[in-house]
């Protein structure tokens, strides 16, 4: 089928769920803006900081992203194009926005609290209990998947003729393997990445301290992007990927340790730039190719291969496409720091709820992509390797397709094209641990509160926090294969945003006001989150993967605890309103 028509579809359905839908919620919810933000209530310059809508967007959607939207459907599409798309947009709008607008609407009520907070509230203490354990093991899987991920493409190399070059009229550095000249994709992004990092803390100066105008803000970090690609070209750096784990945790450890106005919000403002552009990019490549007539050219539907490398569509081709359907980390994000900055409650729909559709067009603008982009050949060589030693690269293959879409496309040089994609993703992986690591500080300090009636000292510093959390964060990224970290990943996410959703429930429930639109949404991903918990176990039993197989039990044993929890909350309640 024509992919303007699987387009022009989505967008259409996320533009009449934004413009309905969420105003439905909203209000449900009760949004006042008279009700004043805990950015303001709370203003302390570090955490609590009242700042501009595009500014808190920009970081908001950068951290949500990440590569999630990207990874995911690239992986998703061995099934077919037809499930993953409907999964993306059905999914988006009745389940990921209603997720991430609830989620950080009641943050901000509840005074810029965390998820697990707002679960002590509504679930009691051995909800908030369940919920500090269970979220500290889904931060270091997303973490360790993302820097299992940022190592591997980082390091890309794919060979000039399959990228539809030669080695005279590319601006690729290549490298001889086996008499095969091969580009050093991964080079250009390394240096891009390295660039713009050590230009956030200036930019955050001017931003936060100067007070630049938006116009010369926006300027200022289109400026370093370019800049970082041009230096990308000229000088790439090419490193092991065992290298590219330790450098990238030192910096995310000290990242996650400075103010935020440093280096985590002007690092998600510039790289947003890219994300911004590359939907762009994709979207209107996506629109003049299809107007030219151009087909899908991966299968509809290949349901057969998918079961064979990932196994039964419902519930593991869910849980494959994560980030764009529906997340659990987002809630995170919404309770850590994006509910701590909002100026006005309003702001939660345009953010949460948008933010979250915004995301979901990526994910079906990579799905296309990848569908018309990537031949489905070499799309399984580089995704689904047939040779157990071959690594799964999902980021190369949207790449590549991606840089074959923007020049069947806008004319772009296939070469110039795919550095922009797998830059696309490369700056958000990074920023999302930026944010994972910082959060996973935040969720320590509590879980020692649990502990400790006095937590000693040395455990409630922050660096000792951030320290433990990329410390685990390495030693599962090292000792597992990204290909396996990708599935326990997914489903451990998309449980928390199942129990996300039971906390806004439950709060929905104490504040008598509805709650269907939240709680049904909640009991479809605990059924599929569930069920990919069994399948996976099953896995890791067979391959004698132990370190994955006690996380898979560890969620299971919390999964169930926290189904127990909210059914008995839920029943009391139902039994209190029929006595009065």
């Amino acid at each position: 089928m024509n992919i303007f028509f699987y387009l022009l579809t989505a967008i259409a359905a996320f533009y009449l769920a934004s413009r309905f839908y969420s105003r439905f919620i909203a209000r449900v919810l009760g949004e006042d803006d008279n009700n004043q933000t805990p950015a303001h209530t709370k203003n302390d310059g570090r955490d609590y900081v009242p700042t501009k809508n595009y500014i808190v967007f920009a970081h908001h959607f950068s951290a949500i992203a990440g590569a999630g939207p990207i990874i995911g459907p690239t992986m998703a599409i061995l099934y077919g194009v037809v499930p993953a798309w409907l999964w993306i947009v059905l999914g988006g709008i009745f389940i990921g926005a209603v997720h991430d607008f609830t989620s950080l609407f009641i943050s901000i009520r509840e005074g810029g609290k965390s998820m697990a907070e707002i679960a002590r509230k509504t679930l009691g203490k051995s909800g908030f209990n369940l919920f500090i354990f269970f979220t500290i093991v889904m931060m270091v899987l997303v973490t360790s998947s993302f820097l299992s991920a940022t190592a591997i493409s980082l390091t890309s190399k794919w060979p000039l003729t399959k990228i539809g070059i030669t080695g005279t009229d590319s601006i690729l550095k290549t490298e001889i393997i086996n008499g095969e000249p091969y580009g050093l994709i991964g080079g250009i992004a390394s240096t891009s990445v390295i660039f713009i990092t050590l230009c956030s803390p200036l930019i955050g100066w001017l931003i936060y301290k100067k007070g630049i105008n938006q116009v010369a803000a926006y300027a200022s970090a289109t400026m370093v992007c370019v800049l970082s690609v041009l230096l990308g070209i000229q000088f790439p750096i090419t490193l092991d990927p065992v290298i590219w784990m330790i450098i990238i945790s030192v910096y995310v450890l000290i990242a996650s340790g400075t103010p935020v106005w440093m280096i985590l919000m002007p690092r998600d403002f510039i790289n947003v730039q890219i994300l911004y552009a590359g939907i762009l990019l994709m979207a209107s490549s996506l629109i003049i190719t299809g107007i030219s007539g151009s087909q899908i050219s991966m299968p509809s539907f290949n349901l057969e291969e998918g079961v064979k490398s990932l196994g039964l569509i419902w519930p593991m081709m869910f849980i494959t496409i994560a980030c764009g359907a529906i997340s659990g980390f987002h809630s995170l994000v919404a309770g850590g720091t994006t509910g701590k900055q909002i100026p006005k409650e309003s702001d939660a729909r345009k953010i949460g709820f948008n933010a979250m559709l915004l995301e979901s067009i990526l994910a079906v603008c990579v799905l296309l992509a990848v569908g018309s982009g990537l031949s489905f050949v070499d799309y399984k060589a580089i995704v689904w390797p047939a040779d157990p030693a071959a690594r799964s690269n999902p980021i190369l293959g949207f790449s590549l397709a991606a840089g074959h879409l923007f020049h069947n496309g806008l004319g772009i040089p296939v070469a110039l094209g795919t550095v922009f994609g797998i830059l696309l993703v490369e700056g958000f992986v990074i920023t999302t641990l930026d944010a994972a690591v910082r959060l996973n500080r935040y969720l320590f300090e509590e879980l020692w509160q649990i502990l400790f009636t006095n937590p000693p000292k040395i455990i409630m510093n922050y660096w000792f926090n951030s320290g433990l959390s990329v410390a685990l964060m390495w030693m599962l990224a090292y000792s597992n294969a990204f290909s396996a970290l990708w599935p326990i990943f997914g489903t451990a996410n998309q449980l928390l945003a199942a129990l996300g959703l039971l906390a806004v429930s439950s709060w929905l429930l104490l504040k008598n006001k509805k709650y269907f639109f939240v709680l049904l949404p909640a009991l479809f991903m605990i059924a599929t989150t569930f069920f990919a918990l069994l399948i996976l176990l099953q896995n890791y039993f067979k391959s004698g993967q132990y370190t994955l197989i006690i996380t898979d039990v560890l969620l299971l044993v919390l999964s169930v605890s926290t189904g127990i929890l909210v059914f008995r909350k839920f029943f009391s309640a139902k039994r209190q309103k029929a006595v009065n």
